[in-house]
């Protein structure tokens, strides 16, 4: 009987991969991109954070609170009036984003006439929560909205740029970012859902 030699071994066995195993690791990876997808997907349709600045939606907003945005929305519906919305005015991308209300949409004519909103001709006071205006601005003269444009304001309506001034002006879809609908607490403002 011969003795088997001791030393290296050119001769090993080659290892077989079994389905099984590329079936799970397949899987794993599968399901690991597809989780990232929908986290991207969501942050990026629901989760855009932006800050409040200034005092111009008070008591709704307060100046530094953190807001989301919903991009998904207006996918499939249009901008309608009470909607917080978050654009930049007149596109600008070196500006901040704002955060304002919509009150007039397409198709709507808005004036402001003795410290009085008029959408369509009739008051517009959202249960209560306007003030009377103090300067109607550029609304002083009625205003017609074209097919894509928004009449928006600040519901601290006394101090707030918004659709009121010569440079922001109504609000073209286009620039509309999406819904503000939700607002992290702030100072003694709880988190809550806008409305």
């Amino acid at each position: 009987m011969g003795k088997r030699k001791k030393g290296l071994n050119f001769y090993e066995k080659k290892k077989s991969i079994n389905k099984e195993t590329v079936i799970s690791v397949g899987t794993y990876i599968f399901l690991t991109a597809l989780m990232i997808l929908l986290a991207f997907s969501f942050v990026y349709l629901f989760g855009i954070k932006t800050n409040i600045i200034g005092d111009s939606m008070e008591p709704t907003l307060v100046n530094g609170q953190e807001i989301l945005t919903d991009r998904f929305t207006y996918f499939f519906s249009e901008p309608s009036q009470d909607d917080v919305i978050v654009f930049l005015p007149n596109g600008n991308t070196n500006s901040h984003y704002y955060v304002k209300r919509i009150i007039g949409t397409p198709g709507d004519t808005v004036l402001i006439k003795d410290g009085m909103i008029y959408v369509n001709e009739k008051i517009y006071d959202r249960n209560g929560l306007f003030e009377r205006v103090a300067d109607g601005g550029i609304a002083k003269n009625s205003i017609l909205l074209g097919s894509d444009e928004y009449f928006v304001l600040g519901d601290n309506l006394n101090d707030s740029e918004d659709s009121r001034s010569g440079n922001i002006g109504v609000v073209k879809k286009e620039y509309i970012l999406g819904k503000a609908w939700f607002a992290f607490s702030s100072g003694n403002k709880a988190a809550d859902f806008i409305e």
